[in-house]
């Protein structure tokens, strides 16, 4: 069984950490890279938006002001704001047996990993295979809309996670919050007035939560990867080597940070 590599890569600004993924699949895709898990961090805090949401739904003044920064997805799904979290991706081809199927099958298999990752760090969590619903009025928040195979503390969930299946292969990632107030990302998206943002922040706090909120205690960045790393493991039957990223996967990240993930045409295009 050939092994996966295992990417840890320090903390990034948002458009730098979409373009490393989209390369890793552009290399998957020529045969160029192994399938890949890739553990990383944010650093300013980012907010995504899903490949399709309008840019109207940020509010740029209030952004800066904060000192955030905003990028625009490859995969789908609605904003998250990065910060204080764990975020996951998992790039791997087609016929990856871990990600064949449709879409659901895949994320079911890859769902299951994330559940054993958060049971090992003792966060009595539970996996809900609702049917992925959105509501009538449009929300622009991820953590807000339930979908399938959603992982739920008390019934607040606690992994967003999107994928795009392109012929390259798949890439899936995700976030998993560990501390702080997941309320700030109202501050970062436009409101009518600001009762509206107000009971938008009351909704979060009832259908999201942090690992720090479900255990009552904090867990280091470190110690979530490890239980990550573990349950891919134990879960997928994989073995991991510690790998780091080639020069032409360099290289072509510092390309499209520059030609689309920095780039209003991309950032603002919906």
């Amino acid at each position: 069984m050939t092994p996966w590599r295992l990417l840890i890569t320090p903390p990034a600004r948002g458009a730098w950490n979409m373009a490393l993924d989209e390369s890793i699949l552009e290399h998957i895709g020529r045969g160029e890279s192994t399938p890949t898990l890739r553990l990383y961090a944010w650093t300013p805090a980012c907010l995504s938006l899903g490949h399709a949401q309008p840019f109207a739904d940020v509010d740029v003044p209030r952004l800066k002001q904060h000192g955030w920064e905003v990028v625009r997805r490859a995969t789908g799904g609605r904003a998250i704001l990065h910060t204080d979290e764990l975020t996951y991706s998992v790039i791997a081809p087609l016929n990856e047996p871990r990600v064949a199927g449709s879409i659901l099958e895949s994320y079911n298999r890859l769902a299951q990993a994330l559940l054993l990752a958060v049971k090992q760090l003792k966060v009595p969590v539970e996996m809900k295979e609702g049917k992925a619903t959105e509501g009538t009025t449009p929300n622009p928040v991820c953590f807000e809309v339930p979908s399938t195979y959603e992982i739920t503390v008390d019934g607040k969930k606690l992994i967003g996670s999107a994928q795009a299946r392109k012929k390259e292969g798949v890439l899936q990632h995700g976030s998993l919050p560990l501390t702080g107030d997941l309320t700030r990302i109202c501050q970062a998206l436009v409101f009518e007035n600001e009762s509206a943002r107000e009971n938008a922040s009351k909704r979060l706090l009832e259908r999201a939560t942090t690992v720090e909120s479900a255990l009552g205690k904090e867990i280091s960045w470190e110690t979530a990867a490890q239980a990550f790393i573990h349950a891919f493991e134990a879960q997928l039957g994989l073995s991991f080597e510690r790998g780091e990223l080639s020069e032409s996967e360099s290289r072509r990240t510092d390309e499209l940070v520059k030609e689309k993930y920095d780039h209003p045409s991309w950032a603002e295009r919906v």
